[in-house]
């Protein structure tokens, strides 16, 4: 059917012309069913939307302005809405709400958080007992990953002043954190 047939039956429907109605149901139902199916993806639920889609081109005939577009595009448009409303219809909102609960946080919660912060604070206040060449080589050693060797070039000590420097400061650390 051209889309002039169908801006005439639409416009006969649009008069309350049952004729033409059944007219334009017999020519249009096929393609618009097929729009209901796919959005949709359940004979049944597209067959209810299709019938509602019928009742609204009804009822809305009236508002077809055959100059302002193809009056299979209108038909069409009005298919592909009712079924995103039923689509959209489907699932409750008060699910998807529920559903976000299950979500997994990655962040630690608050609590971790406050006592991240404090064990932070209390290595600073640690290092800080440390003397500063001592404290400077154990953050390069454990938070930049420097090997030994690397921070004994850079202090110009020996490879094994280094290793004894580490492990005094690791445990003056660890007295400090123990207190």
């Amino acid at each position: 059917m051209q889309g002039d047939e169908i801006k005439d039956l639409i416009g006969r429907v649009a008069l309350g012309d049952r004729m033409a109605f059944a007219a334009l149901y017999n020519q249009t139902a096929p393609k618009l069913f097929a729009i209901c199916l796919r959005i949709l993806k359940d004979r049944t639920e597209a067959e209810e939307a299709l019938q509602e889609v019928y009742i609204s081109i009804w009822q809305r005939a009236r508002s077809f302005q055959a100059a302002s577009g193809s009056s299979p595009a209108w038909l069409a448009a009005i298919a592909r809405n009712r079924s995103i409303d039923l689509l959209r219809a489907r699932k409750p909102v008060a699910d998807e709400l529920d559903s976000v609960y299950d979500l997994a946080d990655s962040e630690p919660d608050p609590e971790r958080q406050t006592v991240t912060k404090d064990e932070g604070r209390r290595i600073d206040t640690c290092m800080e007992e440390l003397e500063a060449d001592r404290a400077v080589a154990v953050k390069r050693a454990y938070v930049e990953g420097l090997s030994y060797q690397e921070l004994a070039d850079q202090f110009g000590v020996p490879l094994n002043t280094m290793r004894t420097w580490l492990r005094r400061s690791l445990l003056k650390l660890r007295e400090c954190m123990e207190r």
